[in-house]
């Protein structure tokens, strides 16, 4: 694979899945909200490209700087570039997807996803718990008309979460957690960077 095949798959890891998964469950909602949330998706991907670009270009310095050296230290090398490739690209993404959690869009997003998760548990009383910063606007009364719609019980949990988006919901026998969290989404997708990252570097799988 090469180094441009590779660094756009890292684009495709890390934040456009996230996107994708946003655009996935939206997909049910009005057409006003789409045309909102494609003019977010578009942005970040504007935004995210810049992390790619830097990628990238580490990367290939990297490569330049290692030309000489034997092929241990090659190697030894590579992998800590690689590390330090996926943490850099993880902090620029966490970067991006805070600043979307203060936008409107992603208000209809984590709604959008609560009702997602719902369908998928398939239960009648369920307790969703959310970040302390998203408790400020989601309220029972808004999980309440989101019951209705449901046919279901949603109950606002009394703790927060300390994550960056997303939700946990669990029945309130506690027996099925469904963590569909932005973080959890992350660190879900960082072993599979990690072997792209890998495939920039090396070329071939390694």
């Amino acid at each position: 694979m090469t180094i441009k095949d590779g660094v756009s798959a890292i684009s495709t890891q890390v934040l456009g899945d996230v996107q994708k998964e946003a655009e996935a469950v939206l997909l049910a909602a009005e057409n006003d909200a789409k045309k909102t949330l494609k003019t977010a998706k578009e942005q970040a991907d504007q935004n995210y490209q810049v992390i790619i670009n830097q990628a990238k270009a580490k990367a290939e310095a990297e490569k330049r700087k290692i030309a000489s050296v034997t092929e241990v230290d090659m190697r030894n090398r590579l992998l800590k570039a690689k590390e330090e490739l996926v943490d850099t690209a993880f902090e620029k993404a966490v970067i991006k997807l805070k600043n979307f959690v203060k936008t409107d869009e992603y208000h209809s997003y984590l709604l959008k996803l609560i009702e997602d998760a719902c369908e998928k548990i398939g239960q009648k009383d369920l307790v969703v718990q959310v970040s302390a910063k998203d408790e400020g606007w989601l309220t029972q009364s808004t999980l309440k008309s989101l019951s209705k719609k449901l046919h279901c019980e949603l109950t606002l949990s009394d703790k927060n979460g300390d994550y960056i988006g997303g939700c946990i919901i669990q029945t309130s026998d506690n027996k099925i957690i469904y963590d569909v969290t932005i973080d959890n989404r992350l660190q879900e997708l960082k072993p599979v960077l990690r072997v792209e990252v890998a495939k920039v570097l090396f070329e071939e799988a390694v």
